[in-house]
């Protein structure tokens, strides 16, 4: 059998009923086992491939068990792909307690100090079937699974803390807009269509995440430069039972970043695993994914509102400036799955899987989930026993009474999984809140039944405008071009109008670029006047952040400096940073001791692989077509650009001037060079250069 790789991990062995594995074992006994082929009963085969016949040439015979079994089985080995998040990934890893959450929440997870919890974490598109790409622009899923002691505490967010609709009854219509349309079942992964502008154009609670998914939060660079919301206002009680009201938060600490639009279509063809492999391959060389988990915390006063904004309307947030994010605990994913369909595509999440201290509130979309999660699971996962499989097995004890149904493998002993009993000692026991058992907070409840929302739901433009216009003046026309590109695709002139009034009553200045990219007239309507800006919203930063799990691209060639290229390659290594070498052609550049292999070549290398691209001394200036692309699409993107010695002559042959922002050049690789290509991977991109390099979303007039 086959080792496992060393940055792979599979969950923690458990029973089906939650019991731990004993430890010492040789083995992981839910792996394939001996090195000899067998068929699913464990008999030995001689032969696997040529079905049994009668004579070489004769028919197939229909004893063939072997056969039989192969094909069957084959023929059944793909489940019902998620309706929503098809497309994932994810990493194992841990979660410690700062214990700063024990005067708001007795989950223990949470209130221990240095408590340390295993996770599992799975990221996702919304939109797109399993085999879609990973950078389209979408809302991505960040479900974080926590195997604490007191039973699985399931957070199941997004990076964007506001959803299209504000009552879970109207999900399926946002989904059946934003798919495919059901005619030709196109396009695939993409929002820029007229079902889903027809939908959200009338239907204007969804206007706030439009703007999100409109915004860079839609094209995230990396996971883990992505932040995660748990979208929904939670209720934590604490260990003398007092409540507050809260919303999850998850901080990257690689900080906030995003890809741009060409390089995030560009990414979808030549990489569509680009999001995966990164995650993968930065586990792998022990880049570890890390995030802070904080809360906002709110008074629960009965009221479920804080300064004026209804905590209920899943299409609202609590600015960061109103209710400061308190950090409460640190996750690292620092192991990759072994098997992606028994982990990743077999993970169940469900917003109902809780522990005492954590509770929901009565959000009408949160209130339909903690319903379609289990739900759904019953026809993906084959059946009721779904929480059995290995990755959705707990890690605390397991006794609950459930019995049969499909794929059962826990055997049960007993007569009598029943209460009250007298035959077993009336066990298992039910646990007091002092025990242990999950007792929800004592609550009143009243009210006529009716199909309304408040009144406090009604106002659908005036976060949209705080979003707009929080963000800084490039973010903004990140924007501009994101809704023009996307209007631009649809068909119906109609839907492009309406869409535009809706823009019209966010901010004036928008709707009018929008409508000169599209060549409309602009709207006239009443938009939201003055609101308070929330900086917290921008990802622009001006300080250096991490480094860790970036990718630099080194051109050379068999003349390089390649004791150069090492000295970059160690200083690089040592913040966490891959050095990848383009050469013309594979195979070692240079003789002896100190060849270099060449990592990639200028066929197999495109920029959106790299953050920074370095040309070293030495290089041959050789003008090719797939060079000056590479060099070209990392100057648009404005990724920072470098070289040494006479490598500068390579940048200004591709048309690159040296005098441009985010251009950094040096006689040799030195501490200065090394520390300045540092700091401006920390800043992302050298965004001075926008103005001169990125497209418009409205062509330039005639001279």
């Amino acid at each position: 059998m086959p080792p496992r790789k060393k940055d792979q991990s599979t969950p923690t062995p458990t029973s089906p009923t939650g019991a731990p594995d004993p430890t010492g074992l040789p083995a992981d006994r839910r792996a394939q086992t001996g090195n000899r082929l067998t068929t699913a009963q464990g008999l030995r085969l001689p032969d696997t491939d040529h079905s049994l016949k009668a004579g070489d040439r004769g028919p197939t015979l229909l004893e063939d068990f072997h056969l039989r079994e192969k094909i069957t089985h084959f023929d059944h080995e793909r489940i019902p792909e998620r309706v929503v998040h098809a497309r994932g990934a994810a990493a194992h890893g841990v979660f410690e307690s700062y214990g700063t959450a024990k005067s708001v929440t007795k989950a223990e997870f949470l209130a221990d100090k240095g408590a340390t919890t295993e996770v599992f974490v799975r990221f996702s598109t919304v939109l797109g079937s399993r085999g879609s790409a990973d950078t389209v622009r979408d809302t991505r899923g960040f479900a974080v699974k926590f195997y604490t002691e007191q039973g699985t505490f399931d957070l199941v967010g997004n990076n964007m803390p506001v959803f299209f609709i504000q009552d879970g009854i109207k999900f399926p219509d946002i989904i059946h807009a934003a798919k495919p349309h059901p005619d030709r079942e196109i396009p695939q992964a993409q929002s820029a269509h007229d079902t889903f502008w027809d939908f959200v154009s009338l239907h204007t609670e969804a206007t706030h995440h439009v703007f999100w998914n409109m915004s860079d939060r839609g094209i995230p660079r990396s996971y883990r430069t992505m932040e995660g919301f748990g979208v929904h206002t939670f209720r934590l009680v604490n260990a003398v039972g007092e409540t507050s009201l809260v919303k999850w938060h998850w901080k990257p600490i690689a900080g906030v970043h995003s890809l741009v639009w060409e390089e995030a279509q560009i990414a979808a063809g030549v990489d569509p695993d680009y999001h995966r492999r990164d995650m993968a391959d930065g586990i792998e060389n022990g880049a570890f994914l890390e995030y802070e988990l904080g809360i906002q915390v709110m008074p629960d006063d009965g009221s479920e509102t804080f300064q004026g904004i209804d905590l209920l309307d899943p299409t609202k947030i609590v600015p960061e400036e109103l209710a400061p994010v308190q950090p409460i605990g640190k996750l690292t994913l620092n192991r990759n799955p072994t098997n992606y369909f028994a982990e990743t595509e077999q993970v169940a999440f469900h917003t109902g899987h809780l522990v005492p201290g954590i509770e929901v509130t009565n959000d009408p979309l949160m209130q339909s989930r903690l319903f379609s999660y289990l739900d759904t699971q019953l026809t993906r996962l084959g059946g009721p026993n779904f929480s059995q499989l290995p990755i959705n097995r707990p890690h605390a004890p397991v006794n609950d009474m459930l019995r049969d149904g499909m794929h059962q493998t826990a055997i049960h002993i007993g007569v009598a999984p029943y209460k009250p009993n007298g035959i077993e000692g009336d066990e298992p026991l039910e646990s007091a809140e002092s025990e242990g058992g999950y007792v929800q907070t004592a609550r009143a409840i009243s009210g006529n039944a009716v199909r309304a929302n408040p009144a406090s739901f009604d106002d659908h433009f005036t976060q949209p405008a705080m979003f707009y216009r929080s963000l800084t003046p490039l973010e903004q026309a990140h924007i501009v071009e994101a809704f023009t590109f996307e209007l631009g695709k649809v068909f119906d002139q109609a839907i492009k109008e309406r869409e535009l009034l809706v823009l019209a009553q966010v901010d004036t200045d928008l709707c009018a670029q929008v409508a000169a990219g599209l060549g409309l007239p602009a709207p006239a309507a009443s938009p939201v006047g003055d609101v308070t800006p929330s900086p917290a919203l921008s990802q622009i930063v001006a300080t250096p952040g991490p480094v860790a799990g970036r990718n630099v691209g080194v051109i050379a060639d068999a003349g390089s400096d390649l004791a150069g290229i090492t000295r970059l390659r160690t200083a690089m290594l040592k913040v966490g940073v891959t050095t990848y070498v383009i050469a013309p052609r594979g195979g070692l550049l240079g003789r002896g001791a100190r060849a270099i292999p060449a990592d990639r070549t200028l066929l197999t290398a495109r920029s959106i692989e790299f953050d920074a691209i370095v040309v070293a001394a030495g290089t041959t200036s050789s003008r090719d077509i797939k060079l000056t692309i590479l060099l070209q699409e990392a100057l648009r993107h404005c990724k920072p650009l470098g070289a040494w010695g006479d490598g500068a002559t390579v940048l200004e042959d591709a048309g690159v001037a040296l005098a441009d922002a985010g251009i950094l050049t040096g006689e040799r690789v030195d501490k200065a060079m090394t520390d300045a290509l540092t700091r401006a991977l920390g800043l992302h991109r050298a965004w001075d250069r926008a103005p001169a390099v990125m497209g418009s979303s409205v062509a330039p007039a005639d001279a």
